[in-house]
């Protein structure tokens, strides 16, 4: 699969809620921008990629707090609904990891349960597949009905051929973490069996931009989109010289080029 092209200016942006640096809660945008892709399978419409949605959205009715994630499919189905963007049950979801937010989104990182987000993106769109972040509980996951978790290994829907290696590298002794010498490994392991698109939740380096150099090394596959999050880039592609698209904090819907 190869990136044709992406729009920098979201076509919508979701209000939400998440924890301040320092302390304290603050609102904040979520973008949805439009990108196009060569090699989209004919079964689908579109891939829509996300990752690091570690906010909270009020539930209109209730009020009470809804994970961004949650959010962002409830947002999604309504702009499907306008013609803004495919039916989501002709499209696939890649989730690149970290989707949880404590409920109060007043202290940054923690641990918990990303089912939720799991759960809704199974219901609405035609698959969903991805990968563990380091704050998420994904023990619910494993074994939810129209959803890949993956780590280290690869799975084939629609034709699309999607690999994955959740966590990062650190400290194996902390939660949603890997020794790094066995992270570098499960990902050259699950790059032999050729995907199309690569989702991990730390990503490589590449240039100025920030990330984990070693993983840059073997990302220069041209053939393989790798999709990441865990740090923020300026901007989310790169092509150095493999493909690479850096989603955190970000919604892209990624559709058939000409």
């Amino acid at each position: 699969m190869r990136l044709i092209d992406l729009d920098p200016q979201p076509f919508f942006r979701l209000r939400y809620l998440n924890a301040a640096r320092g302390g304290g809660t603050e609102s904040a945008f979520l973008p949805f921008q439009r990108g196009t892709v060569e090699g989209l399978p004919t079964a689908l419409q579109a891939l829509v990629v996300m990752a690091d949605l570690q906010g909270i959205v009020p539930d209109p009715m209730t009020r009470e707090a809804m994970l961004l994630g949650v959010a962002v499919v409830d947002a999604l189905d309504a702009l499907a609904m306008d013609g803004q963007v495919p039916p989501l049950s002709s499209c696939g979801a890649v989730l690149a990891g970290d989707l949880f937010s404590v409920p109060e989104a007043n202290k940054r990182g923690g641990f918990g349960d990303v089912a939720p987000v799991w759960r809704a993106c199974a219901r609405s769109f035609r698959w969903v597949a991805g990968v563990a972040g380091n704050h998420d509980d994904v023990r619910s996951v494993q074994h939810l009905a129209n959803a890949e978790l993956l780590d280290g290994n690869v799975v084939e829907r629609d034709g699309l051929r999607i690999g994955g290696v959740g966590l990062v590298s650190g400290n194996p002794a902390k939660a949603g973490r890997r020794a790094e010498a066995a992270q570098l490994e499960r990902i050259e392991l699950t790059l032999l069996d050729e995907p199309n698109v690569l989702v991990l939740h730390e990503g490589p380096s590449a240039g100025d931009f920030e990330g984990h150099p070693a993983i840059a090394v073997l990302l220069t596959a041209p053939e393989v989109l790798s999709i990441f999050g865990h740090v923020p880039w300026p901007a989310a592609a790169a092509d150095v010289p493999g493909q690479l698209l850096n989603v955190h904090e970000r919604v892209l819907v990624l559709t058939r080029g000409p």
